[in-house]
């Protein structure tokens, strides 16, 4: 890099330095026209000036020009794995999503399952209670009617007695009144059975 450096002052002197003599020469006013010592000077200081900005100028520049072109890699690379990472983050998001979503429905799935063996129990419970209430609405008119039949039996007999009573004239005491009833209640009893 040096040399191309040096290369381009050397010949870049020359230019001048002969442009300068040709100046001389032909005897034209030329802003390169002068004598010798001046384009040496001139060619001194022009290759001074290249030098010091190569040393203090140009390497500085080309550093800084190498590590903004290395921090642009870095971030490119850095950028391209934070995607990278991004897509698969994503991925396993999305994974846990669909797991939710199956734990989810399988979570639904046994509720509705869990609510249709409650319903079988709850029909199954109402169900017995409903055929233990009828039982027990059987039990209560065969009670009534057995109670009722009583009172008809003990009514009837009540009305016999007094029957037969006015049928015999004669009127019957309170123990043949009660003896005649129970007769009566028996014999209705025993044909009731048969």
């Amino acid at each position: 890099m040096m040399r191309r450096v040096w290369l381009s002052a050397a010949i870049a002197g020359l230019l001048f330095s002969g442009l300068a003599l040709a100046s001389e020469a032909e005897g034209e006013v030329n802003l390169f026209a002068g004598d010798i010592g001046n384009a040496i000077w001139t060619l001194v200081i022009f290759i001074l000036v290249v030098v010091v900005l190569g040393k203090y100028a140009w390497g500085p520049l080309l550093n800084a020009l190498q590590q903004r072109e290395q921090f642009i890699r870095d971030s490119l690379q850095e950028a391209k794995d934070d995607r990278e990472a991004a897509e698969a983050r994503l991925q396993e998001y999305e994974a846990r999503l669909q797991k939710a979503t199956a734990e989810a429905t399988e979570i639904i799935e046994g509720g509705r399952q869990a609510a249709e063996k409650v319903r079988a129990r709850i029909e199954e419970k109402a169900g017995a209670e409903a055929d233990k209430m009828l039982d027990r609405a059987k039990r209560e008119i065969d009670l009534a009617k057995q109670s009722a039949i009583k009172d008809l039996y003990a009514t009837s007999a009540e009305l016999a007695t007094d029957i037969a009573g006015k049928v015999l004239k004669r009127e019957l005491s309170a123990q043949d009144h009660e003896r005649l009833i129970l007769e009566s209640i028996e014999e209705l009893n025993r044909q009731s059975r048969n």
